[in-house]
């Protein structure tokens, strides 16, 4: 641990600390990052060599990635998560677990998983949304000429619901799909917003084309899971999400529910400025 480097004393400051240090990271430190980015909430109930096998490192390298955020080592870091969860843990993946031991293959049990996940999902959605941050999307949002929409592979389900909304709420917006391998940036002029949605592993024309707007000095806003998802870095406001995941299937509750949040808001705020 670096001397003049002080231990971040809450969460913000340790998001705003991996957000920086992220960047340069070598690779089997950019994995720790990667990795406590996406699962925050096991920092506090997990080992050191459980958190390490989850970014595919050595627990000297996990130990490594703790001094280099300021702590003396794992358990300080962990004492942070620990106070901050006063009044109990998070175990976003207990009952999934159970779930998983007892499940018998059959149509029901998946259903009962898959719920479970998207329950969970939900439950956690208020605590990883910052509503001031929330506050400012809408704001961003609604003041917009055109909303132009892009999401795709996982996030395109969440883009195209969106934009259906938006435009239900009456409110100007645009799909942008790369459907048949057709670009359209030159759609995206000045007083129009672009929301881009994606999720690790990122999308590639999502950032791609998010880079491009960026330049162009557009505001851009994101639905993205992570502090580390390179729009982060782009964004004017960006919204993290965090999904449970069962097996190799993701929920989008929580993620569809945001969007309809957007999409009231948004039209509720248009139609008061009618």
């Amino acid at each position: 641990m670096m001397d003049d480097l002080l231990p971040p004393e809450s969460i913000k400051e340790f998001e705003a600390r991996l957000l920086e240090i992220s960047p340069d990271l070598p690779k089997r430190l950019k994995q720790c990052a990667d990795f406590v980015a996406a699962n925050q909430d096991r920092i506090a109930v997990s080992t050191v060599a459980e958190m390490a096998e989850g970014a595919g490192v050595q627990s000297s390298a996990f130990m490594r990635f703790c001094q280099i955020l300021g702590f003396s080592g794992f358990s300080e870091m962990q004492r942070l998560f620990r106070n901050s969860y006063a009044g109990g843990w998070p175990d976003y993946n207990t009952r999934l677990h159970h779930l998983r031991e007892s499940a018998s293959g059959s149509a029901s049990a998946l259903l009962a998983e898959f719920a479970e996940a998207g329950r969970t999902s939900l439950e956690s959605l208020l605590g990883t949304i910052d509503p001031l941050a929330l506050e400012e999307v809408v704001r961003i949002l609604s003041q917009a000429q055109m909303i132009h929409i892009v999401g795709l592979r996982r996030a395109f389900a969440v883009a195209s619901y969106l934009t259906y909304a938006l435009e239900k709420m009456q409110v100007p917006a645009m799909l942008h799909s790369s459907v048949g391998g057709l670009e359209t940036p030159h759609a995206i002029r000045e007083g129009d917003v672009l929301l881009a949605i994606t999720f690790s592993p990122y999308s590639a024309e999502t950032v791609e084309l998010t880079e491009q707007i960026s330049n162009r000095n557009i505001p851009i806003v994101a639905i993205t899971d992570t502090i580390v998802s390179p729009l982060c870095r782009m964004a004017k406001q960006s919204l993290l999400i965090s999904e449970v995941d069962f097996g190799a299937f993701r929920s989008l509750s929580a993620t569809l529910c945001l969007a309809m949040t957007l999409a009231v808001a948004v039209g509720g705020n248009r139609q008061e400025e009618i």
